[in-house]
């Protein structure tokens, strides 16, 4: 995999609005010593955006986005419901009837302007008179199943994992830690990979090895270059090991993993955030085999995939 610091790309305005993964990145990068100015140039990002990601992190040792709290309800979980099931059994002419309606059901005391933003948050919309016709929140209610559907078909099986050969690796100008990677992956051509491993690997021990790399994220520009793919690596707060695939492993051998069938997709779709609901099921077990919920990462007929000495540990 490009390390920890080599796949986070745009811009964005505050640190809410980062994924999962852009925000490990760049406590990854922090943990390599680099400075905050260092990290807001290399992943184009407002260096109140990566200071507030790092002070999270050594607050309390998360990464994640805490939920934002947005505007309250006003009203209680039973009283919503209550609101809900009388806009739906009623056939009430305004929001002003409807709200009448309800106080005097409830004996809540709430505005006109409160119950309109309560029904628009449960999925109501156009006249209060329709909406004990429920064609429209049945197909809100269907667009949300489908939602949940296809997250819980976010598996590995969307990852396209295979084993690449390194064919060298330089390091990048003006840079102290991001390398430069030629890679075979099985193509007509080899792709280019930024890493940022300096600071673990030595230069030398890049030249002519096997690795398994992530080939469908979406290429970003690191420092001028254009990344094609990411060096997966076993990784702890002080220390990173590329995985090496099993003897025998050509490059474009597919990584494989029991029980998760199915086709990679062709480019991971960020919107889906795709790499950000499987990776953190990727770790390796206490033999140091790389695996996504138990299962190892396969090369059919010729083995798994492992760390040197890494054992249960992140997977990036």
């Amino acid at each position: 995999m490009e390390d920890i610091c080599s796949n986070t790309g745009e811009r964005m305005g505050r640190s809410e609005e980062l994924s999962d993964f852009q925000r490990g990145t760049v406590v990854g990068c922090h943990l390599s010593k680099k400075s905050v100015r260092e990290i807001s140039a290399l992943l184009n990002l407002p260096r109140s955006t990566v200071s507030a990601v790092i002070l999270r992190w050594k607050r309390g040792g998360i990464t994640t986005a805490l939920p934002r709290s947005g505007r309250p309800h006003k009203l209680k979980e039973e009283d919503r419901q209550m609101l809900e099931q009388i806009a739906v059994e009623k056939c009430l002419p305004s929001v002003n009837a409807l709200t009448t309606e309800f106080q005097s059901a409830s004996g809540v005391d709430v505005s006109p302007k409160t119950i309109r933003r309560e029904l628009r948050e449960m999925g109501f919309r156009g006249r209060v008179s329709t909406y004990n016709k429920p064609a429209g929140r049945k197909k809100a209610k269907t667009k949300q199943a489908a939602a949940c559907q296809d997250e819980a078909q976010m598996d590995v099986s969307h990852l396209d994992l295979r084993v690449g050969r390194i064919i060298s690796a330089l390091q990048l100008p003006e840079t102290d830690s991001l390398y430069r990677e030629e890679v075979d992956v099985g193509e007509a051509s080899p792709r280019t990979v930024v890493s940022e491993l300096g600071k673990h690997i030595p230069v030398d021990q890049m030249q002519d090895r096997m690795a398994v790399l992530l080939c469908n994220l979406k290429p970003v520009k690191m420092s001028g270059v254009v990344s094609q793919a990411m060096v997966m690596c076993a990784i702890s707060p002080d220390k990173v090991e590329i995985l090496d695939p099993p003897s025998g492993a050509a490059p474009g051998d597919r990584v494989t993993f029991q029980g998760f069938p199915g086709e990679p997709d062709k480019e991971l779709n960020p919107r889906k955030k795709v790499w950000e609901q499987v990776q953190p099921d990727l770790r390796t077990d206490g033999q140091c085999v790389a695996t996504y919920r138990g299962a190892a990462f396969q090369i059919d007929g010729k083995g798994v995939c492992r760390a040197q000495t890494m054992s249960n540990s992140e997977i990036k």
